[in-house]
C-alpha cells in the first residue's frame, strides 16, 4: 500500500511522509507485518538528540516506559542512552511509535530506522499488526516527537493520555478483544496461521485452505445451529436436562405479572425471574418472595427476552464452568458486589466511589469486572434490604448493592470431578463444542447433589475474560485448551505449499508444480502472473502474482494444496501472504529487472528483498498424512539454482534442506554438495541433466527420471528452458512424489505449452 503524504515539502523542522507502506507478512525487515515509511526530515538531519536543549528530559517525563527499550545496546536503557549521547529524530520516532501501540494495548517491538543515500532521507519500520492504528500511531509519534524538540513552543507540551486514548479506541473497535487474541496467541504458539476475515470483529480462519478451521469468540465452526438455539431457549434447554438426569430447578413460562406470582406460589418461595432467551444475566432476578417483587421482576425481564421463566430459587453461590470438547477447562465463582457506609454519602455515590472506582471494572473486554449501573436490577435489590439510591448508610455497615454480578474467582482447581462431569454432559446433551454451564451450589469442591445444588443454564458463545484475567485466582489456559480441541494433531492446520520468485521462469515452474499436485489427485490452487486457478479452472484473468491473491487461495477451504508465484514487486510492496512453506524456489537474480524500483539501488538490497521466500521455507516439511500419495518430507526444501553465485550464498540461509538444479553436474558447487551434506539442516540432493538425463541425485546415487530429448520429441516443446522443468522436478521431488509421477507430469505440462490450446483455458467456465 503507498500513501502520499499532503505535507508540504520539508523545508524546515518537521517529519515529511513520502511514502507509507503496509507489508501484511514476511518481508524484507522481517516475519511479522510491519509498515514502512519513507521520511523526509529536512532541516531536523541538522538536530541529534543531543543538541536540543531539554528534549531527553521531555522525552522521558512524557514517555517513562522507554526505559524497557533496549536498542542497539542491548540492555535496559539502552535507547534513552543513545537519545541522551545523541541520535537522529528517525530513530527516535520508530521507539516512540512503538512504545505508544504497546501503552495502548497492541504489542509489537520490531523496529528500524534506515538512511537511504538522499541526504535527510530515511526509512522507518514498525510492527503493525493493524494497518490504520499503526498509521495512526505512527502520525501520533510525530506530533509528540516534535512536540519534545520544543522548536516552536515556549512551554512545549504533549497530551500522552490523549494519544494513547486515541489507541485504545482504535484497538477496541477495529482489532480482535483480549478472548479472541487469548485463542490466537495459543495457535501462533503451536505454529498454527491464522487470517483475519473481517476488518471488524473476531471471525478468524485457524489454519489454511482445507486445513482451516473458523472461530468466533469462543463458537467455532463445530457450533452448530440447534445447540445455539436450544442454549437461547431456557425452557427447553432445562427440559433436556432433566431428562437426562441433571439436576435443574423447577419452573415454567408465564404469560404476565399475575401468573408469574401464581407459578411462584405453585413453585415455592424464593423464586428466580428470568426471560427464557435473554443472555449475560440481563433481566435476571434472584430470590423473589414477595408478589410486588415477582410483578416488578417480569415487566423487567419481559424487555429483555420473548418469554419470562419463573423458577425454583436455589440457595447458594452461582459459578460459570467453561466446557471445551467434552471436558471442564477452567471454573469461576460470582462475587457480590457491597459497600460500606460512611455516614454521609448516598448509597448510589458508594457505588461509584467504592465499586465502580475499582480499576479492574470497566466497559471493555480488557477489565474483568463490568461497571455496577444504576439500574431497575440494582433497584430492586436495594428495595429487597429496604433501601434506595438515596439512602445513607451508617458508617462501616454494609449492603449489597448487585448479586453475582460477575464471575470474578477462579476456582478451576477446586471443582468437585463429580461436579465437572455434570457439567461437562450438560454441555454434550445441548450439543455445544464450547459452552458456558452456569450452575449454583455452596460449595463447589462437594458433589452439586448433596447441596441440593443445580445447573440453571448453559451457554453457547461464553464469555472467556473471566478465566483469562480473573479479578482473583490464576488464569487459566483456555485458549490453548480451544486450540487443541480444534487442532488435535499440530499438523493438521497447513497445506503444502510452494512459493516462487526470482527474476525469470516463475509463471512456468509455478504452472508446472500446480499440474503435479492435480496428478496427485489434490485440489489445486495457483496463483500466478497469468491469472488465478482452481485446478484446471480459471477463476480471475488479471496478474494475480500478489498477496491478495494468494491470501484468496489460503482462505479458501476446498484447496489441499497451494502454488503462489512472488513477484519482486509484490514482495518489496506488500509481503508474503503465507509465514512459511515447504518447497521455496528462487530463480536466476538478474539486478538490472530491479534497479530503480521503489529506491532500490543495489544488489544488496534486491538479495534482501528475495531472500524472503527462503527465509519462510520451514524447517519442518508439513504433516505425514494423505495430502500427498507419499508421505510429505519432515523438512522444507529450498530449490536454489547451482549456477548463480547469489543463490549459492541464499542456500546458507535456509533452515529446511537446499536442492541444488543445474544444467551442468559438473559444476563445482554441484559436486561439493552432493558430496560433503554439511549438518541436519543442508540437504544433499540435487537435480541435473546428463547426456540429455534428467538425473535425481541423492549423494553417491543417481536416479534416471526422463530424457529432455524423448520428452521434446514427444510432446513437441522446445520453449520451455532446462532450468525451469528442474526446478519443478525439484519441487516434486521435495514433496515425495514418485518418479512416475513427476515423469508424466512432465510431460503433460509440454504437452499443453505447445502448439496446443492450454488446459487452463479449454476447461475454464
Amino acid at each position: 500500500m503507498l500513501i502520499q503524504s499532503d505535507f508540504p515539502a520539508c523545508s524546515k523542522k518537521d517529519f515529511r511522509f513520502l511514502d507509507i507502506r503496509y507489508l501484511n507478512g514476511p518481508n524484507m525487515w522481517t516475519y511479522n507485518p510491519v509498515l514502512e515509511a519513507i521520511v523526509d526530515i529536512g532541516e531536523l538531519e541538522d538536530y541529534p538528540s543531543d543538541t536540543i536543549p531539554g528534549f531527553y528530559e521531555r522525552l522521558l517525563a512524557w514517555l517513562p516506559s522507554l526505559i524497557e527499550h533496549r536498542c542497539s545496546y542491548g540492555e535496559r536503557g539502552g535507547f534513552l542512552r543513545r537519545v541522551k549521547e545523541g541520535t537522529w529524530p528517525c530513530h527516535i520516532l520508530e521507539h516512540v511509535t512503538l512504545e505508544l501501540q504497546n501503552l495502548a494495548g497492541m504489542q509489537g517491538g520490531f523496529g528500524r530506522a534506515r538512511e537511504t543515500t538522499e541526504r535527510g532521507v530515511y526509512k522507518v519500520v514498525v510492527s503493525a499488526w493493524h494497518e490504520e492504528i499503526t498509521l495512526k500511531a505512527l502520525y501520533l509519534a510525530r506530533e509528540l516527537v516534535l512536540a519534545a524538540m520544543g522548536f516552536d513552543q515556549e512551554q512545549p507540551v504533549y497530551d500522552v493520555e490523549n494519544a494513547i486514548g486515541q489507541l485504545r479506541d482504535m484497538i477496541d473497535s477495529l482489532w480482535i478483544g483480549p478472548s479472541t487474541a487469548c485463542i490466537v496467541d495459543a495457535a501462533t504458539a503451536r505454529n498454527i496461521p491464522f487470517i483475519r476475515l473481517l476488518d471488524k470483529g473476531n471471525l478468524i480462519q485457524l489454519g489454511q485452505g482445507a486445513c482451516s478451521r473458523y472461530i468466533w469468540t469462543a463458537e467455532t465452526d463445530r457450533t452448530t445451529a440447534i445447540a445455539e438455539s436450544i442454549s437461547r431457549d431456557k425452557e427447553l434447554t432445562k427440559s433436556l436436562l432433566r431428562a437426562c438426569g441433571i439436576p435443574v430447578p423447577e419452573g415454567r413460562i408465564v404469560t404476565d405479572p399475575a401468573d408469574a406470582w401464581l407459578a411462584a406460589a405453585d413453585i415455592g418461595l424464593p423464586v428466580v425471574v428470568k426471560p427464557s432467551d435473554g443472555n449475560h444475566g440481563r433481566g435476571v432476578f434472584i430470590e423473589l418472595s414477595t408478589r410486588e417483587e415477582i410483578e416488578s421482576a417480569f415487566s423487567i425481564a419481559q424487555q429483555e427476552g420473548s418469554d419470562v421463566l419463573v423458577e425454583r430459587y436455589i440457595s447458594g453461590i452461582e459459578h460459570r464452568l467453561l466446557i471445551v470438547g467434552g471436558r471442564v477447562i477452567a471454573a469461576a465463582r460470582g462475587d457480590s458486589a457491597l459497600v460500606t457506609g460512611d455516614g454521609v454519602s448516598t448509597i448510589a455515590e458508594l457505588i461509584e466511589n467504592q465499586v465502580n472506582a475499582d480499576p479492574r471494572r470497566g466497559t471493555t473486554e480488557n477489565h474483568p469486572l463490568n461497571l455496577v449501573k444504576l439500574d431497575d436490577a440494582v433497584k430492586m435489590e436495594l428495595t429487597h434490604q429496604g433501601c434506595t439510591y438515596d439512602s445513607i448508610l451508617p458508617a462501616d455497615s454494609k449492603i449489597r448493592v448487585q448479586r453475582n454480578g460477575n464471575h470474578a474467582i477462579d476456582v478451576t482447581d477446586s471443582i468437585h470431578p463429580a461436579t465437572a462431569d455434570l457439567a461437562a454432559l450438560a454441555a454434550r446433551v445441548v450439543g455445544l463444542d464450547i459452552a458456558g454451564i452456569d450452575l449454583v451450589v455452596e460449595d463447589i469442591s462437594q458433589p452439586l447433589a448433596e447441596q441440593g445444588g443445580a445447573i440453571v443454564e448453559v451457554n453457547a458463545g461464553p464469555g472467556l475474560l473471566m478465566h483469562i484475567k480473573p479479578a482473583i485466582g490464576k488464569p487459566q489456559p483456555v485458549g490453548e485448551a480451544i486450540i487443541n480441541h480444534l487442532f488435535p494433531d499440530q499438523n493438521q492446520s497447513r497445506i503444502p505449499i510452494v512459493g516462487i520468485t526470482g527474476s525469470h521462469g516463475k509463471t512456468t515452474i509455478a504452472r508446472l508444480v500446480a499440474r503435479l499436485f492435480m496428478l496427485a489427485s489434490k485440489r489445486t490452487g495457483l496463483a500466478c502472473s497469468s491469472g488465478l486457478y482452481l485446478d484446471h479452472k480459471k477463476i480471475d484473468y488479471n496478474d494475480c502474482a500478489n498477496h491478495k491473491s494468494a491470501r484468496r487461495i489460503l482462505m479458501n477451504r476446498t484447496v489441499e494444496a497451494a502454488v503462489f508465484e512472488n513477484g519482486f514487486n509484490s514482495m518489496l510492496e506488500e509481503g508474503l501472504a503465507y509465514d512459511s512453506c515447504q518447497v521455496g524456489i528462487v530463480t536466476r537474480i538478474e539486478p538490472a529487472q530491479h534497479i530503480g524500483y521503489r529506491g532500490i539501488e543495489t544488489p544488496e538490497q534486491i538479495f534482501k528483498v528475495l531472500r524472503t521466500q527462503v527465509d519462510v521455507v520451514s524447517p519442518t516439511g508439513g504433516k505425514k498424512d494423505d495430502i500427498l500419495p507419499e508421505a510429505m518430507p519432515t523438512i522444507g526444501t529450498a530449490i536454489l539454482d547451482a549456477e548463480d553465485p547469489v543463490l549459492i550464498r541464499m542456500a546458507d540461509l535456509c533452515h529446511g534442506e537446499v536442492i541444488y538444479i543445474s544444467r551442468d553436474p559438473e559444476l563445482p558447487t554441484i559436486n561439493t554438495h552432493r558430496r560433503e551434506g554439511t549438518g541436519p539442516t543442508r540437504g544433499k540432493r540435487v537435480v541435473t541433466v546428463r547426456n540429455q538425463e534428467i538425473l535425481l541425485i541423492d549423494g553417491s546415487t543417481e536416479t534416471p527420471l526422463a530424457r529432455l530429448d524423448e520428452l521434446r520429441v514427444e510432446t513437441g516443446n522446445h520453449i520451455v528452458e532446462t532450468i525451469h522443468l528442474l526446478a519443478g522436478v525439484g519441487a516434486g521431488w521435495a514433496l515425495g512424489m514418485s518418479s512416475d509421477l513427476i515423469k508424466t507430469g512432465l510431460t503433460a505440462f509440454l504437452q499443453d505449452q505447445e502448439g496446443h490450446p492450454p488446459i487452463y483455458q479449454t476447461l475454464e467456465g
